[in-house]
């Protein structure tokens, strides 16, 4: 299969808010139409989902109102407490642990995983299968035979959720997703509201595992910048935005289709095509970043960057990542003064993914 990878900020910018350009398959790309991209094609989760990920148009517009409706700024502001209380029981779990410590597992994993699960009420029982078939979804490894054995195994477990929450409704997002309406009575059907749950949950932790295992990564590597977070000379905003720049939580993103032939100047990408968002790339855009668009630093003034996404599809999820980045890094950086890496960063392996960028583990010494 063959897609446009747009690495330029400016060109990638553009097209994310072009109308010519769609995130519906069934409307807009050729192949998915004539019936060429079949079961087996292991990246067929990303495109064939039901929901606004991969709407277009008017259809996009309900959907996204439906999710807002539900996932309101009030409810991710609530879940500071929340936030806090599982960050300071990893932390007292992890000061009890021989040293090193893996970071990504043993924190930048289970802080998003265990705030999703709260706010969308997964039973307890059902995390660890949760949290195995959504590292399936991001390892663009895996065989034809073993995605579409992840993905079975990720609806089962969604369909059972959804079934105990309609009986069992809770204050949390999926019964509030359940209870959603329109203004005319119109509700999210039942594969929408599948589909939902598994973009929401999915990608709603992986981008924060990732940002958390990066911006840890960039200040155990860069200790000058480290201490100017500490003594409060540059906010953890910052430091959350040039992370996000420099090292985008979603490398590349499948995938948008061209409604019709669409002009870049060099290039003209024709009707029907695929398009990937490069947002590693785009991050790392010397025309707007300068010779130091590869340097992670926190005091750089341009950290404008896409790693949520741009226009009508911009991640409604993007609050509660920053809010749990900031939790995080700062209770984390102040109970352990004296962390530091615990394999020279040469040693860090990437995840196994050209979509996911993260580390496959982050070995650390806390004390």
């Amino acid at each position: 299969m063959v897609a446009w990878s747009v690495t330029s900020q400016d060109a990638l910018r553009k097209l994310l808010s072009d109308q010519r350009v769609s995130k519906d398959p069934r409307q807009h790309w050729p192949r998915f139409v004539n019936g060429e991209i079949d079961e087996q094609w292991p990246l067929l989760i990303w495109v064939a989902v039901q929901n606004m990920f991969t709407a277009y148009g008017s259809d996009h517009r309900r959907l996204r109102s439906l999710v807002s409706k539900a996932f309101t700024p009030r409810r991710t502001t609530a879940m500071r407490p929340q936030i806090e209380q599982i960050t300071t029981e990893l932390l007292d779990d992890l000061a009890t642990r021989p040293q090193p410590v893996d970071l990504r597992e043993g924190f930048a994993y289970p802080v998003p995983i265990e705030v999703i699960c709260r706010l969308f009420g997964v039973p307890a029982d059902a995390r660890p299968g949760l949290r195995k078939v959504v590292d399936g979804v991001f390892d663009t490894t895996l065989t034809a035979e073993e995605a579409v054995a992840n993905q079975h195994e990720l609806y089962r477990i969604m369909h059972e959720l959804v079934a105990l929450k309609r009986a069992e409704p809770g204050d949390d997002l999926t019964s509030g997703l359940i209870a959603v309406r329109e203004d005319d009575g119109s509700s999210l059907a039942e594969n929408e509201l599948v589909d939902t749950l598994i973009l929401v949950i999915s990608a709603g932790h992986e981008t924060t595992v990732n940002l958390l295992d990066h911006a840890i990564t960039a200040l155990l590597t860069h200790p000058r910048q480290l201490e100017m977070v500490r003594s409060g000379e540059v906010p953890w905003s910052e430091v959350i935005e040039e992370t996000l720049r420099w090292q985008a939580p979603v490398a590349n993103l499948p995938l948008r289709y061209a409604v019709a032939d669409i002009d870049l100047g060099d290039v003209v990408i024709r009707q029907g095509d695929a398009i990937l968002a490069s947002y590693a790339a785009a991050g790392r855009d010397k025309s707007v970043y300068g010779d130091t668009a590869d340097v992670y630093d926190v005091t750089r003034e341009e950290k404008a960057h896409l790693a949520f996404g741009h226009g009508v599809h911009y991640c409604l999820g993007a609050p509660l990542a920053r809010l749990e980045a900031e939790v995080a890094l700062s209770a984390l950086f102040t109970r352990f003064p004296d962390i530091e890496l615990a394999v020279d960063p040469s040693e860090l392996r990437s995840t196994e993914s050209f979509i996911s960028n993260g580390h496959l583990t982050l070995p650390v010494k806390l004390f």
